[in-house]
């Protein structure tokens, strides 16, 4: 129950039920305000920092706008620079198209220029190969022919005397040696040289072992090189045997011969693989000379015809000196003479010359000489006074 004043309420009457309930309603609403007011002031203060980011928001979305307006100027800008530097490129490229265009057409024209002149001259070159060509064919044919020359024994012969006839017809003077002189013994040489005595004549002759040195060269065995050299021995021994007795002539001849060898190629190696026959020669008297050592011995004998030749025209040297001498004497008293008559015309030039001095000395008197200035105390005897004539 519940008393108020006077009056006193129960729990179950409905005017207080209606009261409770309207009291607990109000209270509720009360809550509820104050609920709704502390949450608007939560809202408030919330809303507030909101406000101030959408603010915020709004600044930086004007601002965005701005920069967007900015952007599309700027774009604008770029564009338009964009185009310019296009259309500058573009000049450039042409511009420089044009100078490689024109780079590229020298070139092109200098190219063909030169490859012109390296067709030229590489024709001119086939033209001498072509021609090199033919010598070499010419040659190869001659090379054919020398061997078919050096295969037979009597051409080959023939060879080396050839060779021989040329190499002393120009050591030596014509009148100095004789070709296929012909001995006492009836032995021909195939030239003979006139030496004073001593040595007196000497004989020389071609040889030419081929068959052996070729043999020699081409042996691939030992027992083919041993079988080489020994016919390489027979042969030249038997050609020293042969000039020693058949021009070796006691008191017709030199005391020895020479074997003329006409090859460098088989002296050398006749000298390098067969010293003991060059010793088999030396004690036959007979010398084994190349073209080489043969015109240097051929010079030796002109050098040595010279020295007789002038020893035989001693005699005729002396007389010739003599007359000389006498002409020189001779020369000395005509050129006294000639002296003498210098120095007499000498004198006779001074005298001439003293006279014509005292001449030109006596025609200045003359010259200066004033008949007027004379007083006739001054006269000289026999000097005619000039009177002027009456009128």
């Amino acid at each position: 129950m519940i008393q108020i004043g006077d009056q006193t309420y129960t729990l179950g009457d409905p005017v207080v039920m209606l009261v409770v309930a309207g009291a607990a309603l109000g209270l509720l609403i009360v809550i509820l305000l104050i609920a709704a007011v502390r949450a608007a002031g939560r809202s408030a203060r919330v809303a507030a920092p909101l406000a101030q980011q959408i603010g915020q928001l709004g600044q930086r979305v004007e601002a965005l706008g701005q920069g967007q307006q900015q952007l599309a100027g700027g774009l604008t800008h770029v564009s338009e620079a964009q185009a310019a530097a296009q259309a500058n490129m573009l000049q450039l490229m042409e511009r420089r198209l044009g100078q490689v265009s024109e780079k590229m057409n020298e070139n092109l024209q200098g190219a063909a220029r030169r490859t012109a002149h390296s067709l030229g001259e590489l024709q001119q070159r086939l033209q001498a190969i072509d021609k090199a060509q033919d010598n070499i064919t010419k040659l190869s044919g001659d090379v054919l022919s020398l061997q078919d020359i050096l295969s037979n024994k009597q051409t080959r012969g023939a060879f080396g005397e050839i060779q021989l006839r040329d190499i002393v017809s120009k050591a030596l003077p014509s009148d100095s040696y004789q070709w296929q002189a012909t001995l006492s013994n009836g032995k021909r040489a195939d030239c003979l040289i006139y030496l004073p005595n001593p040595p007196g004549p000497i004989a020389i002759d071609s040889k030419f072992p081929l068959e052996p040195y070729e043999a020699l060269v081409n042996a691939e065995s030992p027992e083919g090189v041993n079988r080489a050299a020994t016919q390489m021995r027979q042969a030249v021994r038997a050609h020293i045997k042969a000039i020693s007795e058949k021009y070796i002539l006691d008191g017709e001849t030199a005391d020895g011969a020479l074997m003329f060898l006409p090859s460098e190629a088989v002296y050398a190696e006749l000298h390098a693989r067969f010293p003991e026959l060059v010793r088999e020669g030396f004690a036959a008297r007979v010398w084994i000379v190349s073209p080489t050592t043969c015109m240097a011995t051929l010079h030796t004998m002109r050098a040595i015809l010279k020295d007789a030749r002038m020893r035989e025209q001693a005699g005729a040297i002396r007389r010739e000196l003599g007359l000389l001498f006498a002409d020189v004497e001779r020369l000395g008293a005509r050129v006294d003479n000639l002296d003498r008559h210098f120095g007499q015309a000498a004198k006779d030039i001074s005298e001439i010359k003293i006279s014509a001095d005292k001449a030109g000395r006596r025609a200045r008197r003359l010259d200066n000489f004033d008949f007027e200035e004379l007083a006739p105390e001054t006269e000289a005897p026999g000097v005619l006074r000039l009177e002027h004539p009456k009128l």
